[in-house]
């Protein structure tokens, strides 16, 4: 590691550390907030319901608009995500707008449409943290994010980035080899890379239990990823039981996922609650959300919703219905199945 990248790690990580100190000191702000620059993709793999092939950039004084939204609400981490995000003709403005309100900043990417001179903007623009999702060694009918395809990739961002990166193997969800997960973490963990392994949820972002070879493929690969986070709490490996997790969900407050249309929702997989613009999104609604049980909570599998509620995990029980007068209830929350 270089002189430049060890002294941007340094920083990078006392700014995480610094972000974990204000959310366990108050829970009036969100931790974590992804936003969709770009619903339209570059791929179509069969388990996603994120993405589109036609819709146009939201425009990027919109999307600067958004952050500064963001900002004003006082969010600590801005993950950029999709569709695919580096179809975005001003994704490094993006990046930069959102490094401005201090913000810690991620990009979730299919990796394609990397190349030496685009990593280099993203380290100009301040990108902290990158994650690729990496489905299999050979490119099938589910899924073309292949360690074939995207190995010259990531040699490049060996070579070149700045930024952290996170190389994310799957099992589940119609992967077709649960072995493909242990070599794909393998080569990022020699690459110099972060690895972590998620299970993919089924079409409404729901529970899907782990056949024998899938557990076993999963268990190998934790024990080479013993650093990644999931390991601090169970969410994880109730799921690949196939048994519900009782937990706080924090979604609309401490995590808040803001479509292409800037309406803030309480992830990808719950589209239309609440569904309120981000323009008008306070304070309040932060605090109210934080005690807001969901329905869905006990059979999800979206990581980073748990991972973000798990600073809170500790304090404050959840109701059934908190809102305000005059406000629909969001606790009976049903699953999207199908973008429209």
């Amino acid at each position: 590691m270089t002189g430049r990248r060890r002294w941007k790690a340094v920083t990078r990580k006392l700014r995480e550390l610094g972000s974990i100190g204000s959310a366990l000191a108050g829970t009036g702000h969100p931790y974590m907030a992804h936003i969709v620059p770009m619903r339209r993709c570059n791929l179509a793999c069969t388990y996603c319901n994120e993405f589109d092939n036609f819709s146009n950039p939201v425009p990027i004084e919109e999307m600067e608009r958004r952050i500064d939204h963001l900002g004003r609400l006082g969010t600590s981490v801005i993950t950029i995500s999709g569709g695919e995000p580096l179809l975005h003709p001003d994704l490094d403005r993006v990046i930069a707008r959102i490094r401005k309100t201090g913000a810690i900043a991620g990009m979730i990417t299919n990796g394609y449409l990397l190349m030496p001179d685009r990593i280099q903007r993203l380290n100009d623009a301040g990108l902290d943290h990158m994650q690729i999702s990496i489905d299999n060694v050979m490119p099938d009918d589910v899924s073309k994010k292949s360690l074939k395809v995207l190995d010259a990739k990531l040699r490049m961002l060996a070579e070149h980035a700045d930024f952290h990166v996170n190389i994310n193997s799957v099992v589940g969800g119609g992967i077709a080899n649960p072995n493909d997960a242990l070599q794909i973490s393998e080569r990022a963990l020699g690459l110099g890379f972060s690895s972590t392994i998620g299970i993919i949820h089924d079409g409404s972002g729901q529970l899907k239990p782990l056949g024998e070879s899938e557990r076993t493929v999963w268990d190998q690969v934790r024990k080479l990823t013993r650093r990644s986070y999931s390991r601090f709490n169970h969410f994880q490996e109730a799921i690949a039981n196939g048994k519900p997790n009782d937990w706080r969900c924090r979604a609309g407050s401490r995590y808040l996922y803001i479509c292409e249309n800037g309406l803030v929702h309480y992830c990808s997989q719950q589209r239309g609650y609440p569904g309120v613009p981000l323009s008008s999104y306070q304070t309040a609604d932060v605090k109210r959300e934080f005690l807001t049980e969901k329905s869905c909570a006990p059979n999800c599998t979206i990581s980073c919703v748990h991972q973000v509620s798990y600073i809170d995990h500790w304090r404050a029980p959840q109701k059934t219905h908190v809102t305000p007068p005059g406000a629909a209830a969001h606790g009976d929350v049903s699953p999207l199945v199908q973008i429209q």
